[in-house]
This record gives C-alpha cells, sequence and structure tokens, in this order.
C-alpha cells in the first residue's frame, strides 16, 4: 500500500519549503490538522488570544525577516477576525498568508458551522484568495498563493481550506509538492536602462536635489545600495515607514526636521517606494517647480496623484545602485555646489531641533509627551526594534525617535491600524530574539490588543513596552473640539484611568507607573534589566496635542 498524507500535513510541508519556521493562530476545528502537520515538520505554533493580533504577528513577521509570514485561522469569525490584520499587510505592501477554514466541500452551501464566503470578503484586500479544492492540489495551491504574495510590490494572499480537504489523506505520490526554489523567477528587476541614463543626468546637473528613501527600500533590502547612492552623489536624504533607519542618526546626508524645506526649494525630489498618498499630501507638498522622480516597486503607483517628470519601475536597490554608478562621473562639480545646500539644509534643522528641544527636556508634570520620546529616543541602542502603536503618542515619536539601524522601524503603515503593537512586538522578539524589542503605546492602541501580553509572557518573549497614558483617544479628542467646541470635546474618546503597570503584574510580567518624568530613563533601565516583557505606564499631559494632530486636514 503507498504512503498516504493528510492535507494539514502537506499544507505543513508547503509552509517549510517556503522557509516559514512559525505560525500564528487561535485555535478551532477547522484547522487542527495543520497543527499536527506543522509539529512534524518543526514549524512553531504560536497560539494569540485574537486572530487580529495572528495576522497582525504574520505581518510583521514578514517586515522583519524578507521571509513570508503565516497566520491561520479557523472559519467564520475566526477568518472575519483576520481581516484587520490582513488590511493592514494589503496596504503596507507585506507578504503574508492567512489561511482559513471552512466547512466541508460535501456541506458546500448545506449551512455548515461557521460557513461564509471568505473568499468574495477577502478578494478586494488581498493580492489572490482561492479555495483549495482538493487535498492533492493541498500544496501546490499554496506555493502558488505565496509566489503571488510577491508579484510587484508584495502584498498578502488568502486560502480557505474545507475541513474534508484537510483531513482526507492521499497517496503521497499523487499529491504535488512543489520542489523548494524551484517554483519562484527573480523578482529583482532593474527597470529601463534608458531611464536609469536620464536620471543620472538629472542628478548630475541638479544644483538641490533631495531624495525620501520610503519602506520599499527595506522591503527590497536596499539599504547599502540607497547608502552609496546618497554619500557617492552627495544628495539629503530624508526616510519614513520601514526605510527609517537606512542611515544612522548623525550620518551627514540624515535630515528628519528639514524636509517640508527640502521639498519648497528642492530643484530635483526622487521618491523611492512611497506613495502619493496622504502622508505625502497626495504629491502636493513637492515643489510645483522641481522635477519629480518616483522609483517603485509597482507600475499602478508611478506618478498617481500627481504628475512626474520621470518613473523607473524596479526593486530600490537594483535602481539606485545603477544609477549611482552611470552618475558619478558626471556629477563632481554639481556635488561641490551641493555642500552649500546641505548646510543650508543643516541650518533648518538646527533651528527646529533648537525649538523643541525644551519640550524634550521638559520637567512638567503631567509628563509632555516630547519629553517621553526624548527619553525612548536616548535610551535606544542599535540593537533595538522601535514599534509604534498609537495616534497622538506616536506622532510626536515620529519626530524624534530615530532608529540606529535599517530594519529597526516598525508602524502601522498607511492604514493607521492601532492595535498592532503587541503582535509586531511578538514577530519581533520571536524571530529576533538577540535583538531588543521597544514598542511605544498610546492607552487606547494598546487596549485594543493588550491581552496577548499574556503571550507574551507565555512563550518567554521580554519587550519592553511603554505606554503613554493621557486616558484618551487623543487624536480624535482634538479633531471633536476643533469642529465641535470644547462642550463636545470628549464624546467617545475618553478612557479610564487604568494603571496598566498593575495589568503587566497580574500577567505575569514587570511593571512600573511614571508620573515624574526624571523617572522615564531609570523606569526603562529596570524593565531591560528585568528580562521579561514588562510595561512602563507614563502618565502623559492629556491637554497637548502633536504638530501633526493639529495639522491633520480633516479637521479643517
Amino acid at each position: 500500500m503507498s504512503e498516504t498524507i493528510s492535507g494539514g500535513h502537506l499544507v505543513a510541508k508547503a509552509l517549510k519549503a517556503e522557509g516559514v519556521d512559525v505560525i500564528y493562530t487561535l485555535c478551532g476545528g477547522h484547522i487542527i490538522d495543520i497543527y499536527d502537520g506543522c509539529v512534524d515538520e518543526g514549524i512553531e505554533v504560536i497560539d494569540v488570544r485574537h486572530e487580529q493580533v495572528a495576522a497582525h504577528a504574520a505581518d510583521g513577521y514578514a517586515r522583519i525577516t524578507g521571509k513570508p509570514g503565516c497566520a491561520v485561522v479557523t472559519a467564520g469569525p475566526g477568518t472575519t477576525d483576520a481581516v484587520t490584520g490582513v488590511a493592514n499587510a494589503f496596504r503596507a505592501e507585506s507578504p503574508m498568508l492567512l489561511i482559513g477554514g471552512q466547512g466541508a466541500l460535501s456541506q458546500h452551501k448545506m449551512g455548515s458551522l461557521q460557513d461564509l464566503p471568505h473568499v468574495d470578503m477577502m478578494s478586494p484586500i488581498t493580492k489572490f484568495a482561492a479555495t483549495v479544492p482538493s487535498t492533492e492540489r493541498v500544496a501546490d495551491i499554496v506555493s502558488m498563493a505565496f509566489r503571488e504574495c510577491y508579484h510587484g510590490a508584495p502584498g498578502p494572499s488568502f486560502l480557505e481550506i474545507p475541513r474534508d480537504v484537510l483531513d482526507a489523506k492521499v497517496p503521497v505520490d499523487k499529491a504535488r509538492l512543489p520542489k523548494p526554489g524551484h517554483y519562484r523567477a527573480s523578482t529583482r528587476q532593474q527597470g529601463d536602462p534608458e531611464a536609469i541614463e536620464r536620471l543620472a543626468d538629472l542628478l548630475a546637473h541638479a544644483e538641490k536635489p533631495c531624495i525620501l528613501l520610503g519602506s520599499q527600500v527595506w522591503t527590497c533590502r536596499a539599504t547599502d545600495a540607497a547608502t552609496d547612492f546618497v554619500r557617492t552623489l552627495n544628495v539629503p536624504a530624508y526616510m519614513n515607514g520601514s526605510g527609517r533607519g537606512t542611515l544612522p542618526p548623525g550620518d551627514p546626508h540624515h535630515f528628519q526636521l528639514s524636509r517640508r524645506y527640502a521639498f519648497t526649494e528642492a530643484d530635483l525630489i526622487i521618491i523611492v517606494g512611497t506613495p502619493f498618498d496622504f502622508r505625502m499630501g497626495y504629491g502636493k507638498r513637492l515643489s510645483p517647480t522641481a522635477t519629480v522622480v518616483q522609483i517603485d516597486l509597482d507600475y499602478r503607483t508611478v506618478g498617481k496623484n500627481r504628475d512626474i517628470d520621470l518613473g523607473i519601475v524596479g526593486d530600490a536597490g537594483l535602481i539606485l545602485a545603477a544609477a549611482a554608478q552611470a552618475a558619478s562621473g558626471r556629477v563632481e562639480n554639481g556635488a561641490t555646489r551641493r555642500k552649500e545646500w546641505l548646510e543650508e539644509l543643516r541650518n533648518v534643522e538646527k533651528q527646529s531641533f533648537d525649538k523643541r528641544l525644551p519640550r524634550q527636556l521638559s520637567g512638567a508634570q503631567p509628563i509632555d509627551p516630547y519629553r517621553l520620546v526624548h527619553e525612548i529616543n536616548e535610551f535606544l541602542t542599535e540593537d533595538t526594534i522601535y514599534i509604534g502603536d498609537g495616534g497622538d503618542i506616536v506622532t510626536f515619536s515620529g519626530q524624534v525617535v530615530q532608529p540606529k539601524s535599517p530594519g529597526h522601524w516598525m508602524d502601522p503603515g498607511p492604514l493607521g491600524t492601532l492595535g498592532v503593537g503587541m503582535a509586531f512586538a511578538m514577530a519581533a522578539k520571536q524571530a529576533r530574539r538577540d535583538k531588543e524589542v521597544l514598542c511605544l503605546f498610546g492607552d487606547g492602541a494598546f487596549s485594543l490588543t493588550g491581552w496577548d501580553f499574556e503571550t507574551m509572557v507565555r512563550f518567554d518573549l521580554p519587550f519592553i513596552g511603554v505606554i503613554g497614558n493621557n486616558s484618551s483617544m487623543n487624536q480624535i479628542r482634538y479633531g471633536q473640539a476643533a469642529k465641535y467646541g470644547q462642550d463636545r470635546a470628549r464624546v467617545g474618546n475618553t478612557l479610564g484611568d487604568i494603571r496598566y503597570g498593575e495589568f503587566a503584574k497580574l500577567l505575569g510580567g514587570y511593571g512600573e507607573e511614571v508620573r515624574d518624568p526624571a523617572e522615564i530613563r531609570p523606569a526603562l533601565e529596570r524593565a531591560r534589566e528585568s528580562g521579561k516583557p514588562a510595561l512602563i505606564n507614563v502618565w502623559v499631559d492629556p491637554e497637548v496635542y502633536a504638530p501633526g494632530t493639529m495639522n491633520q486636514t480633516m479637521y479643517k
């Protein structure tokens, strides 16, 4: 009799072939055969308390490792609970696979337990969504889903696998198992050579160029190419999203606070791996007289919302390396002229920094949020992965916190999803146990998925959580006050005064309450030394708002 294998074990073998070494999950009767297969294949199973966390963790795992993440959830509400995590990965261009259960094919349209049209729901927010129709096709379609994750700009895929497809056994010789490394083409495209030459000419003649290094610089693992580009051609660089950390703080080409000025005064602006969405004012924040170049993995993103002078589709690292090589012999005089441009920008940076410094050092109580994020920034090491999860408090951090290394910044991305922090910390620490993980939460964001602090304790995943606690959803509160007046400012956005440090202790972690700004750094040090999942609950001034919050156009 020929050897047989179940659908769940075929899933595990396909995941193993893809390099997946952990799945994030919440159990359900539809999916348990996948667990059995994962045990046999040596894939770790991390079970969480909410499916949203499982999906966010798969997203975070992909961002940290560069490998696809995977979450496995049951049918019906298990899958719908994961929708937010998949949508967040979709907008953030993060490659992950969500596997959802489904009622047996033999009960199709009969009203089986937790039966829903999952594929129809997931199709708009994934690059690929399908039902696995037979046990023989399980591994084949899993590999197909992963392949689609890397078509153009990365993104999530979804598969539903009916219960009888997972449980059934088929002869091994009838189950197609794609061979690792033999069902993928290279996804690294260098871009049109003529466009590269044109970019080199633009760089050669520009007197005031600047470049924005976005998340795709990290997605493409293009740190070295980006660094060589800005140094070889003497171009000031700004970073956003997971592109932060491409250049270390203090690098002569690293700029942060003068971006608006640069976008107004530059004659050449190069946008790498960042769409012209709300974060860029839909392109309106760029000087109308500047020459604008956009480099992106996705053709559909180039020139969307704003006209450009040159668009190049392809891998950020290959394009920047080719452009630097082509331009390096043409920009000597331009590079000399740019010395004054860099000094001009550095002066703008210094003025902005000096203006804000008194607040970063403020001894006020309640604590000024600028003081909190300043202390966090001073606390970070080259091996600290920083995660921001919140509204107003994370807006403060975006102005001050500077990761010391590439790939050490994580935030939700353009969907603006609150509640990613615990899952991202989980994935980051699980994937990189050699790294310190620090997550800054707003108290509203933490409350969405905070119970998975217990998962961190259970799996011994120490991290430092800091909660900027103002007992409010302050970003929304500001907008309501602006639109409707102070008497309606607190409708629907006021939270309880929760001592989250005690919550951490309750669940077996380390916790502290901080009300004196002088105690922030010592508390962070004690959390680091505890070796446990930790929460430092810092009571910040609820009447202070970030400039980014006050400038949001939706409130005007």
